[in-house]
């Protein structure tokens, strides 16, 4: 009897805003009889986290140091015997480094949350309508849209630039020696044509920003490059190694990692951020869009992420930041315990209000904004927590409803896959709040995401069909019923009527 061939391994190098990991994924589709049975195996090989540094005032990603962590995740593998089929990066949007004539990087890239674009997005507006950039781009107006950062940069800095690379294409630029942009993340700078699938040269120009700077375009699944020398030297793996280009915005990968069945399903990718919305054929660039602040963002083949962002988890993660530094013992899993046996509706705040964008003392603010709007005053960390998910939840059921209402589509499912996946305060409020069922998993959505479109790359699957199931029947789910439909939609309402 011949032993069966091993299971190609793909790499996933996979940053968010907190954290990173290099995750080696086994997969095999199970197709017809004799096939086997479907396997989406993923192995954690490294985790790093991800630490911005204050530097002379501005807040920077220390991408090199990132860099090298993706090398030790790489040369980890290769030490383990794994010789991967390809390379792939997902990492978050909006932010870029900017490169010289050499090819060298100019400066450390900006963190998102920096102050340098404070008020920048008004006086782009003032020389470009509105309705202009959202009838082109289709793009939620957020001050740190890479628009608004390249408006803010130093002229001379921009003079002296080159190339402009997003986070995922600078990183596999330095791995392969190629330049590039892949096209789910060039849709979130605020610069991409959502209906022609090109940059917007006439945009770029009008908002003064040098059209030289843009990178040639690629598709999700396109070969990008092999290793350079120096990179398969750092790692230990074969120069013809290739890196694939995959869903590199870390949601468009999460979206392809949603375990749905069908069209008619709303997601919420919840991290630090929280991504939420439907997937459609077509951008909506209605009017009526815009002022919802809506964002059309592409998505593996050919689809539109319509969404809004939601400042997720973030709150959350920087309460337990400032308890921790206050000498406290914080168990995030025992707090959601007592905030489930908290008042209901106490006390709730707006999570996109931008008092709760920067970093700082998160309690102190959440009992600022109660205090001002006339509410009671958390008291303690449990009834902090009770306040965040519940407000997160209402942002959820306003958010895909105005999905729902504005793109026309139906909603029997809420699929919320991501680091939330993990709170089941949160899924079961945000099922309530929703009034369908949510499921709950994967929560390493974005790394199987990036994950199979490097499958489909190699022929392992077909189409975005097969990768969801493939996902359903390999992954681990919840499924959260909502409550007492006529009670509980009433209390709801109720307390959006509060927030206004």
């Amino acid at each position: 009897m011949s032993t069966p061939s091993p299971l190609p391994v793909f790499a996933a190098i996979d940053i968010g805003a907190s954290s990173g990991r290099v995750i080696a994924g086994r997969v095999a589709a199970g197709r017809g009889t004799g096939g086997g049975p479907p396997i989406l195996d993923l192995t954690e090989v490294h985790r790093f986290p991800n630490r911005p540094v204050r530097v002379r005032g501005t807040l920077h990603w220390d991408i090199l140091g990132l860099y090298g962590e993706a090398l030790d995740g790489l040369r980890k593998l290769g030490a383990g015997g794994v010789r991967p089929a390809s390379v792939g990066i997902d990492t978050w949007a909006v932010d870029y480094g900017l490169l010289d004539a050499r090819g060298d990087l100019l400066a450390n890239p900006v963190h998102y949350r920096d102050g340098r674009t404070d008020g920048v997005m008004d006086r782009v507006l003032s020389a470009v309508p509105a309705r202009d950039i959202y009838r082109t781009t289709g793009l939620q107006f957020l001050p740190f849209n890479t628009l608004y950062q390249l408006a803010a940069e130093a002229p001379e800095r921009l003079g002296a630039a080159r190339e402009l690379l997003l986070i995922p294409d600078l990183l596999a630029y330095w791995l392969t020696g190629r330049v590039g942009a892949e096209r789910t993340n060039a849709s979130t700078t605020q610069l991409y044509d959502v209906r022609s699938g090109t940059w917007s040269t006439d945009l770029a120009a009008r908002a003064g920003i040098p059209v030289q700077l843009l990178p040639p375009l690629h598709d999700p699944g396109t070969r990008t490059g092999t290793l350079t020398a120096d990179s398969a030297d750092a790692t230990g793996l074969d120069p013809s190694t290739p890196v694939v280009a995959v869903g590199s915005h870390d949601t468009a990968s999460a979206v392809v990692g949603v375990p749905a069945r069908g069209r008619d399903f709303a997601y919420i990718s919840c991290g630090t951020w929280s991504l939420v919305g439907v997937e459609l054929d077509k951008p909506v660039l209605t009017e009526e869009s815009r002022a919802a602040n809506f964002t059309n963002e592409a998505g593996v083949d050919g689809t539109i992420r319509y969404l809004r962002n939601v400042m997720g988890l973030w709150i959350l993660q920087e309460c337990l930041r400032v308890w921790q530094a206050r000498g406290l013992a914080v168990d995030l899993p025992a707090l959601l315990e007592q905030a489930a046996r908290e008042e209901p509706f106490r006390s709730l705040v707006d999570p996109d209000d931008p008092e709760f964008l920067p970093p700082g003392d998160m309690p102190a603010r959440i009992a600022a904004h109660c205090e001002r709007t006339g509410q009671p005053v958390p008291q303690g960390p449990a009834a902090v927590v009770r306040c965040v998910v519940e407000s997160l939840a209402l942002a959820y059921r306003r958010t895909v409803r105005d999905a729902v209402r504005l793109s026309g589509t139906a909603v029997e499912t809420v699929h919320l896959v991501g680091g939330g996946a993990r709170n089941e305060l949160l899924c079961q409020l945000t099922a309530d709040a929703c009034g369908v069922p949510v499921v709950a998993g994967p929560v390493e959505a974005t790394a199987i995401g990036n994950v199979l479109v490097q499958a489909r790359a190699a022929g392992v699957v077909s189409d975005l069909t097969e990768m969801r199931e493939l996902t359903a029947a390999t992954q681990s789910l919840h499924r959260y019923a909502p409550g007492d439909a006529r009670s509980g939609r009433s209390a709801w309402d109720a307390a959006e009527r509060r927030l206004g």
